[in-house]
């Protein structure tokens, strides 16, 4: 497991009977998980003091409840600063287990030792278009969320980059590919966040278990001739990391070469010491 635990103003710091209780830079939230499916007595006293919680609906849906938050506020990892917003389906704008992978890829980034350009696909607020921007890439930023791309370019002036060498792009991301291999376009670094399920602007339909292979296997073709790396994300149940690393493989390394790692990602648990699952990552170092 590849666990996120550099942070300051984040912490998990307990998780029991399906939901987490998070500190937010000073705000507490508690907020539902599916996969916290055991039982521990809750014996923080901010159980009961939380700043806001999120609660399901038995029709759908769900809203914050004992909501004593701001509408934003700010918090920092490293050198990285982001806002935090609370919004519809217990979101907050930010998954801080991807921390880990923000500190594999700057690392790459920075001993490159030339310029790097990267691909983000499905973008989301930016927390990996701004890590690679800080390290020294310049970055194509790509969600179909007109309001994911605004809190991105946000997130950038809040890390000092409103001025980095970043493009930003709402559109399908399968579309948006189709037009760079037309134009030629090629980049050393990809990542790729893709939703369980999700519809485009135009009401394209996103099934991920459906879509996945033919879509890594089409970015592959986006690749420079010196490529650096590649990661892909995933947040859906069901689909093991063990079987997005053949895909990579099968796509990527066997015609680039690399190392493939697959992981789940994880955040540590103050109360218990342990770590909670958060979602599953492939990442493939390039060998030249």
């Amino acid at each position: 497991m590849w666990i996120s635990n550099a942070w300051k103003d984040y912490e998990l710091i307990d998780a029991s009977d399906g939901e987490r209780l998070e500190r937010w830079g000073k705000y507490t939230l508690i907020r539902p998980d599916p996969q916290v499916i055991w039982h521990n007595d809750k014996k923080s006293p901010l159980w009961k003091k939380a700043d806001a919680s999120y609660r399901r609906s038995r029709t759908g849906g769900g809203a914050w409840s004992e909501n004593k938050l701001p509408e934003s506020w700010s918090i920092s990892y490293r050198d990285l600063t982001f806002r935090i917003k609370p919004m519809g389906f217990k979101h907050t704008g930010l998954f801080p287990e991807q921390a880990a992978n923000w500190d594999w890829f700057s690392e790459l980034i920075r001993g490159a030792g030339r310029p790097i350009k990267v691909l983000n696909l499905f973008a989301y607020t930016g927390g990996a278009t701004v890590a690679a921007a800080k390290a020294g890439a310049s970055v194509c930023h790509v969600d179909a969320a007109r309001g994911m791309v605004v809190a991105a370019r946000e997130n950038a002036a809040l890390c000092g980059l409103q001025n980095a060498p970043i493009r930003y792009i709402v559109d399908d991301c399968k579309k948006f590919i189709e037009r760079e291999l037309r134009r030629g376009n090629h980049y050393d670094g990809i990542i790729m966040d893709p939703p369980s399920y999700g519809r485009g602007p135009t009401g394209e339909v996103w099934k991920l278990e459906e879509n996945i292979d033919s879509f890594v296997a089409m970015t592959a073709g986006l690749f420079s001739g010196a490529p650096l790396f590649f990661l892909l994300n995933s947040y859906t149940t069901g689909l093991s990391a063990s079987a997005m690393r053949y895909l990579v493989e099968l796509h990527l390394s066997s015609r680039f070469g690399g190392k493939v790692e697959a992981e789940e990602l994880g955040l540590p648990v103050t109360t218990t010491g342990m770590a909670i699952p958060c979602g599953s990552s492939v990442r493939c170092t390039f060998v030249h």
